[in-house]
């Protein structure tokens, strides 16, 4: 009787790791509605034993990006379900729809409207959203307008940045029918879940946060209370979605840390509920200054000359990359550590043009830097074109803009509201 649970239960591992490892070489399972009740052994029925006596050392299974059991047994009846070799327990009071699209990941990012998108925004970050949203079911996209108020804000700019940055990110191919974008001020659960968390969390925790000291540093004693705690919110943003992976370059994996050690902590104190997201390495590009190749490309840099934006026209990108700093030396090569000006160029020409570095360092030869700066900025120029023209077509039509922000932001909020709620109980609310 025991072996014969133990094998239903290697059966159910072998399912749950190949979800895990390899999700399309898992097996299919079809509707659970259409799963046939796994029948009790004589024995069973006559000594009454509950049917999960072995199968509860199961840890956990994926349902959506989130964990619906854990190492506990559940209180309430179980049922156990099979289908040819797998089975798997599942608890009345929790809705289940077992296929295999239920084993993708929730990927969660966010982006602040502060202005039109500029080039490192477009290769380190949003170029990677579009193709996460054709590989993945379940993708949303903020607009971090909370975020935004961090320092002042002119409310008028404000408004108008923010459906600026819809159109931009439409232009750019974020489809909202393959993923949801959304206001992040729309859904009011964000900001609930961050005092939650903000509770949570000791003071010196967020006093040595990298970005808390470099920012404080430059504002001396202005930073405000927002800015000390906005990290808090962040990690309010990935966890209210029950995120299971953020999309972060390899230099950003740390940023998750907050996140997790609050994830941690809440499943300590309350009991598991929120995944631990995890770094979905992706390919980001790192787009340095034009003007100081040791820092990166910023919206907020005073030297006008060191950001291209997208919206930028073919003249302002030509004279921003004719004065964008290089060396002396007029051969193209690509030495990050001796000639970052240069790896700079052909880094972003590498990007736009979608060829590996060797093949554009190959096709520069001959070319001196001077040239080779008119080169990248054609190239950029070429890149941009379409998508600059879409921009302005859409911002055109404001009401569409309004709606598709109003659409997402529902849909984020339908997701949003039974986590709060859940989170709330928990916490003792009524």
């Amino acid at each position: 009787m025991a072996l014969y649970s133990m094998r239903k239960a290697h059966r159910c591992w072998r399912f749950i790791r190949a979800l895990h490892k390899a999700p399309d070489a898992a097996p299919a399972p079809q509707e659970l509605s259409q799963w046939k009740p796994w029948p009790l052994e004589p024995q069973q029925q006559q000594r009454k034993t509950p049917r999960h006596k072995y199968l509860a050392k199961i840890t956990y299974i994926m349902i959506g990006g989130a964990r619906i059991l854990t190492h506990r047994i559940c209180s309430k009846k179980e049922e156990c379900f099979s289908q040819g070799d797998v089975s798997v327990i599942v608890c009345p009071h929790v809705l289940v729809t077992l296929s295999r699209k239920d084993a993708v990941k929730r990927i969660f990012s966010g982006i602040q409207p502060t202005g039109i998108p500029h080039l490192g925004n477009y290769l380190g970050a949003i170029e990677s959203w579009v193709r996460l949203q054709d590989e993945h079911d379940s993708v949303l996209y903020s607009i971090a307008d909370l975020h935004s108020v961090t320092v002042p804000q002119d409310p008028a700019v404000l408004r108008q940045s923010i459906l600026d940055m819809t159109a931009a990110l439409l232009a750019c191919g974020i489809n909202p029918e393959k993923s949801i974008l959304f206001q992040q001020s729309q859904v009011s659960e964000h900001t609930q879940l961050s005092w939650i968390l903000t509770c949570m969390v000791r003071l010196p925790r967020l006093q040595h946060l990298h970005q808390w000291k470099a920012k404080t540093a430059k504002q001396k004693h202005d930073g405000t209370v927002g800015l000390l705690t906005y990290p808090v919110l962040q990690a309010a943003d990935v966890l209210l979605y029950k995120s299971t992976h953020v999309p972060v370059g390899e230099d950003q994996a740390q940023h998750l840390e907050l996140v997790q050690d609050l994830a941690r902590g809440f499943n300590k104190k309350y009991g598991a509920f929120f995944p631990l997201p995890a770094p979905l390495l992706t390919s980001m590009k790192k787009v340095k200054s034009l003007r100081d190749p040791s820092a990166k490309m910023s919206k907020s840099d005073p030297d006008k000359l060191a950001t291209v934006r997208i919206t930028d026209s073919p003249e302002e990108i030509v004279q921003k990359f004719r004065k964008a700093v290089t060396d002396f030396t007029s051969e193209v090569t690509y030495e990050p550590a001796s000639r970052a000006g240069v790896a700079n160029m052909v880094a972003i020409h590498s990007a736009v043009t979608g060829l590996p570095v060797a093949e554009v360092v190959r096709r520069s030869a001959g070319i001196d830097t001077a040239r080779y700066k008119l080169v990248v900025a054609d190239a950029v120029i070429e890149k941009f074109a379409p998508i600059k023209s879409e921009i302005e077509k859409l911002k055109l039509d404001r009401e569409h803009l309004e709606k598709v922000l109003q659409v997402g932001s529902a849909k984020a909020k339908d997701i949003a509201y039974p986590v709060c709620q859940e989170v709330k109980k928990l916490v003792g609310f009524l």
